[in-house]
């Protein structure tokens, strides 16, 4: 409030001939206040005076709270200290010019400095009633009542036209079944639905830009496509094409959630939504001077009708990583090997149904797993079919093999026991004999198995050898010499590892020498 004073100097100024401009650069004060007390006379000014150290005698009854909070929290804003008072004193009736007054006073008196940050904006044409809503995410840190501090997670939202906004905190990372949980809860609040939705890239939103032509997410898609949307995908660095969904994630996280104690997710979603009727779509809005609440009813009417929500699935996706597992509720479960490919990226839907997990392929709607759920956390679930390409089973490949060796009992009795001796690598066994009738002539091959079946070796590695070495002799050579005769085959293959009684490594390691 002016002082004395200042109100006789800019009187005496007024005499003099000066004009109020003039007076308020003199004076070196804002030219509105000059033009408030500029007609006034010494009667009204007291009167004035007066009416203001009442209402300042009503904020003294507040001054402790208030300096309490502005000394605990410097960046707390007025606003936000006009809120609080309205929704710890139900009394409190004071203008919000008169609080700022009173609340500079204060910072002055007690020397507590409000920190300034500085951006800057272009400002965009309004559009038409019910055109446009802004989304846009936000994350806050908060102390909660263990004396910690709580990482939540926001989504914000605003009407371009009436300023109209919404909000919804998780304690979890957004997903994008979270996300369209969310913005149907946004649908179902204003009753309808708008013609455009403006969104950041979000992974949430969009696979990929690809120069123009937006991929999006398969679960987003079919939730654009039923509600009947458009989307408008701002670029990278353009903040200024939802200026207005900017400004209510900063509003929603400094006047709301700044300085208030995290108690649950649920009361604090509860106290959201009470602040945006008590605060956020109550008081005009600084550009259009409108009540958003109030706009907000004219432009309800071109929203346009809402569809029900039951066609909407409720299935949560999941990326496959590069283990052929998926994370799902602390566990992990896995896909077909081969299911994750490095150059591409690999979504399933994940549903619970009586007790059990089904994956599918989020591309094509193809069932790609199915586990029992488990309860516990952090177990690998994994089923044995999942390990191994088993699109060709054995006995198939054991046909096939056959027949690449040209058949016979002899081909047939070795195959088999290799499968017999080596059950857990016959698949890799039978791979390796078909890779050697590419290599080799079917008479060779035949050779190497006559020879391998003599001396009980049942092993493809033991048939390649052979079959190397007779093409290195040649088929004239073998023919003559025989492959049965000791003296044909190679030095290496005569020599068998020394086979050394257990009590010899016992006397070994006790250092009694070999």
């Amino acid at each position: 409030m002016l002082r004395w004073d200042m109100f006789s100097e800019i009187h005496q100024l007024r005499q003099i001939g000066l004009k109020r401009a003039q007076a308020a650069r003199k004076l070196q004060i804002n030219v509105k206040t000059v033009s408030k007390y500029w007609g006034k006379t010494p009667d009204e000014f007291a009167a004035m005076r007066r009416a203001s150290k009442r209402r300042s005698r009503k904020l003294s009854h507040y001054e402790d709270v208030i300096l309490k909070w502005i000394q605990e929290n410097p960046d707390m804003s007025c606003g936000q200290i006009r809120d609080w008072l309205k929704e710890y004193y139900r009394d409190y009736s004071v203008q919000e010019r008169t609080l700022r007054r009173y609340v500079s006073e204060l910072r002055k008196k007690y020397g507590v400095v409000k920190p300034v940050v500085t951006r800057e904006y272009q400002a965009v044409a309004d559009l038409p009633a019910g055109r446009q809503l802004q989304v846009d995410f936000g994350e806050k840190r908060v102390r909660n009542t263990g004396g910690g501090y709580t990482k939540l997670y926001v989504m914000g939202t605003v009407l371009a036209y009436s300023r109209y906004k919404y909000g919804e905190w998780s304690e979890k990372p957004l997903t994008t079944s979270m996300f369209i949980r969310m913005l149907r809860g946004c649908f179902e609040h204003l009753g309808g639905v708008p013609s455009e939705l403006v969104f950041d890239q979000d992974r949430l939103i969009a696979v990929s830009e690809n120069y123009g032509d937006i991929i999006y997410t398969h679960e987003f898609e079919r939730f654009k496509q039923a509600m009947g949307f458009d989307v408008y995908l701002c670029r990278r660095g353009d903040p200024e094409s939802k200026g207005k969904i900017e400004s209510v994630i900063k509003y929603i996280k400094k006047n709301f959630a700044s300085h208030r104690l995290y108690t649950d997710i649920r009361s604090w979603n509860q106290s959201l939504q009470e602040w945006l009727k008590r605060t956020a779509n109550y008081n005009p809005h600084g550009t259009t001077k409108r009540v958003p609440a109030e706009a907000f009813e004219e432009e309800r009417q071109y929203l346009k009708p809402l569809v029900e929500s039951s066609i909407i699935e409720e299935d949560e996706t999941r990326m496959v990583h590069k283990d052929n597992t998926v994370l799902y509720k602390g566990n992990r479960y896995s896909v077909p090997l081969g299911t994750y490919r490095p150059q591409m990226t690999m979504t399933v839907r994940v549903r619970e149904e009586g007790g059990n997990l089904s994956l599918w392929d989020a591309t094509s709607d193809e069932l790609v797993a199915k586990h029992s759920l488990c309860m516990r956390k952090g177990q690998l679930i994994q089923k044995r079919n999942h390990c191994r390409d088993y699109s060709v089973k054995i006995e198939e490949l054991y046909e096939e093999t056959l027949v690449l060796l040209g058949g016979g009992d002899q081909a047939a009795t070795f195959l088999r026991g290799i499968h017999r001796e080596k059950t857990r690598y016959t698949r890799d066994q039978f791979k390796l004999l078909e890779k050697l009738t590419l290599k080799h002539s079917a008479e060779v091959i035949r050779e190497a198995i006559g020879y391998c079946l003599e001396r009980g070796m049942y092993s493809a590695v033991d048939c390649r050898d052979v079959a190397v070495w007779l093409d290195e002799q040649g088929s004239n050579d073998s023919e003559s010499a025989g492959i049965g005769e000791i003296g044909t085959i190679p030095g290496w293959m005569k020599v068998r590892a020394e086979k050394r009684d257990i009590t010899t490594a016992y006397k070994h390691l006790a250092g009694g020498g070999v």
